[in-house]
């Protein structure tokens, strides 16, 4: 067993470096166990317009290095590792790595959500250069342009209607002849003369990869195979979230789908074990956002070690 620590973070993407920036600076000496995916989804983005101070825009891993650069710069301790287990039953908390042991007084998770993709190589080739799963993201990129979206439910819709402020056409792509999205959302996207729907179709191909763009669509109609085209310049997944959450599966209070339930800030079921960023925001899910709620776990972790009770109302508290 490692040496204790009064902060251990799981998880490096703009929560988790956030939360190292505040920790650090409170003087906790906040260890950061990156995961394999240092960086988070952010390392898989071209310019990020959305960012605060960047009024030009900046690239998505030149972002996540200014950010480990400066949680390095109060003190922070970066591992690169992949957390394999934790006990968080016990105290001090216990996390194990594939090369270490690690004993924390509070935890801080910021795992994230990872994107549901279709699984295509061509898609995995084109992410950032035209594929994506972030319509608030990216949408700005794809000015009077045509455009897909795959998927059926809620996210897709609000996704497609979101990108019809930008694109010249928003193609809807759903593997049924009908879609899961709400009623109200039906109703917004059928009314809405820039989207159109294609129906008992999925995904075959993404091009074009040796050009490093998109440039089009193949699709593969359900029920009969037979294959056509379509011209787009930009392909929007969007079939949902999982949230990296496997780990603490039957120790911490999740919603069914998987997120991590918080109350009063970022407080989860355990005392002591804080959740920052997708892995408990199924809504916003924006790099910002992330942040933000980053420097509230790290804020709440060290009113814990001090033993502040959690958000005390002001009101209650002696002049």
């Amino acid at each position: 067993m490692s040496s204790r620590r009064q902060v251990v973070i799981i998880g490096s993407g703009p929560a988790g470096l956030t939360a190292a920036i505040y920790a650090g600076r409170a003087n906790l000496k906040p260890l950061v166990i990156e995961g394999h995916e240092a960086g988070g989804q952010l390392m898989l983005t071209s310019l990020v317009e959305n960012w605060p101070g960047y009024r030009d825009g900046i690239m998505g891993p030149a972002l996540m290095e200014e950010l480990r650069a400066q949680a390095k710069r109060f003190g922070a301790d970066l591992v690169q590792d992949q957390v394999t287990a934790v006990d968080l039953h016990t105290r001090p908390f216990s996390l194990r790595t594939g090369t270490a042991e690690y004993a924390a007084d509070t935890v801080i998770i910021s795992t994230g959500a990872s994107a549901r993709w279709l699984g295509l190589s061509s898609e995995k080739a084109l992410v950032g250069r035209g594929v994506s799963s972030c319509a608030t993201c990216d949408g700005a990129f794809f000015k009077e342009l045509p455009i897909a979206v795959v998927g059926g439910g809620d996210t897709a819709l609000e996704e497609a209607l979101f990108l019809t402020r930008f694109a010249s056409e928003v193609t809807v792509v759903h593997r049924r002849d009908r879609l899961r999205a709400s009623k109200i959302m039906q109703e917004k996207a059928f009314a809405n003369p820039k989207i159109r729907f294609v129906w008992n179709a999925v995904v075959e191909d993404i091009g074009d990869v040796t050009k490093g763009e998109v440039t089009g669509i193949t699709l593969r109609d359900v029920a009969t195979g037979a294959l056509t085209s379509c011209d787009v310049s930009g392909v929007f997944v969007a079939i949902g979230h999982t949230p990296n959450t496997t780990l603490f599966t039957g120790q911490l209070e999740m919603t069914p789908s998987g997120y991590i339930v918080t109350s009063k800030g970022t407080q989860t079921s355990v005392p002591g074990v804080f959740a920052a960023g997708d892995v408990q925001d199924h809504v916003y899910r924006q790099a910002i956002t992330a942040a933000g709620s980053g420097c509230m776990a790290a804020m709440d972790a060290e009113k814990h070690l001090e033993g502040v009770p959690q958000h005390m109302d002001e009101a209650a508290t002696p002049a």
